[in-house]
């Protein structure tokens, strides 16, 4: 528990933190051991050499990042809630050109599976963010925008056993952003889906699924709806280790622009390797609703096919008792295809950008309710588009309390 908290507090240096529903880290899984309520308040000093990513001149700061948390995993015979909970703010001490000193990061997390009956049980997984920084592991960001944002999604499914080895989960998830101040990145997506879930063995369950996906964009962004077959398995290859895959074909049409098929592939596994050390990670390829819109030079162009490869790796090795070492990546490579002009002049060439974020860090526990931290992040984004390509390094040194 105490390691789960404190990777979930690294949210701001390694976009890659570990609240309820845990994006595409997810594998799936409920949580197994009960958890009481527990708080933590701390703070981080970071020092950020490029506030302002994608802008002609760099600037850099110091900044003060202050945090309040809770967590809570409650586990009955029917009913299961796991919870987490953070409000901060990040204040620049040299406050930048295009971003205020002050901005807030905030996340709430909240995942409930109850047993109805032995055939029906309800599942919702929820998440609603508020800051700066995003979440790669969210699946919507690829590049860091200089303005503060919601993201949220809501997922709930209902599972109807109809055989002691066949189950379907039928369900809804409703996901998107709000920028204040740009509406061509503004998106909310509407989904329906159900599964077919057969047991192969104790070990393996095999699934067959569809799924339809509504999105509905602001400003020059395009609506647009994809349709997705699926096959996959969600396998426990040991009592430590569990994996979920799906591979499939996304079919994708555009308001106004190109439909288009593409395969589709996701994947995630987690794995308690040994006491010490953890491992998770994930793979997804698909054609992206979010971000389409994009400047470059006198015209703004939309692309109908933003095809983006996500691939994330984090763990955390005990050392000792009380220190923790931990570290990440994220690789986001993406082309940005059957484009066209929807404001200003000039013609849509196809594009590439790759992105790439990585992280180390230690955590010590001084004693059983004060940890002291350190990391360190890097952030490479090599785009075709000028205000997109940056390199970024933000060193941080934090102290947290338990209670």
């Amino acid at each position: 528990m105490h390691h789960k908290l404190s990777l979930g507090l690294f949210s701001l240096i390694a976009t890659s933190s570990a609240i309820a529903g845990e994006g595409l880290y997810s594998v799936g899984a409920e949580p197994e051991e009960q958890l009481p309520l527990e708080w933590i308040v701390g703070s981080h000093l970071i020092y950020d050499d490029n506030v302002t990513p994608g802008l002609a001149s760099e600037e850099d700061s110091l900044a003060v990042n202050p945090y309040v948390g809770a967590t809570l995993t409650s586990i009955t015979p029917q009913t299961v809630i796991d919870l987490y909970a953070q409000v901060g703010i990040v204040y620049y001490f040299d406050e930048p050109s295009t971003v205020d000193d002050t901005t807030v990061n905030t996340e709430l997390g909240l995942d409930v599976y109850h047993d109805v009956s032995e055939r029906i049980s309800l599942t919702t997984r929820n998440i609603v963010t508020y800051e700066l920084e995003p979440n790669y592991a969210y699946g919507y960001a690829s590049s860091r925008q200089n303005e503060e944002h919601l993201f949220w999604s809501t997922d709930n499914s209902i599972d109807y056993s109809w055989t002691p080895r066949l189950t379907t989960r039928t369900g809804f998830r409703i996901y998107g952003t709000d920028y204040e101040d740009s509406d061509s990145l503004n998106r909310t997506v509407v989904g329906l889906y159900n599964q077919f879930r057969y047991r192969i063995s104790p070990q393996t369950v095999g699934t067959l699924g569809y799924r339809y996906e509504d999105s509905d964009g602001d400003g020059l962004s395009s609506d647009s709806t994809s349709h997705f077959v699926t096959v996959g398995a969600e396998q426990r290859f040991n009592p430590n280790t569990i994996g979920r895959f799906q591979v499939g074909a996304q079919f994708r049409d555009v308001d106004g622009g190109d439909n288009s098929t593409s395969p589709y592939l996701e994947a995630s596994v987690q794995s308690q390797v040994n006491s010490q050390f953890n491992v998770r990670g994930f793979v997804r390829y698909s054609i992206e609703d979010f971000d389409t819109i994009q400047s470059d030079g006198t015209g703004t162009f939309e692309y109908d096919e933003r095809l983006t490869l996500r691939i994330g790796t984090s763990a955390t090795y005990d050392i000792s008792p009380r220190l923790q070492a931990f570290g990440g990546v994220d690789y986001i490579p993406t082309s940005f295809e059957s484009g066209r002009l929807v404001s200003g002049t000039g013609t849509a060439s196809d594009a590439d950008e790759d992105v790439l974020n990585a992280y180390i860090g230690l955590a010590l526990k001084i004693t059983d309710n004060v940890e002291a931290s350190c990391s360190y992040n890097y952030t490479n984004a090599d785009s075709d588009f000028s205000s997109r390509d940056y390199d970024r390094s933000r060193i941080s040194l934090g102290v947290s309390a338990t209670f």
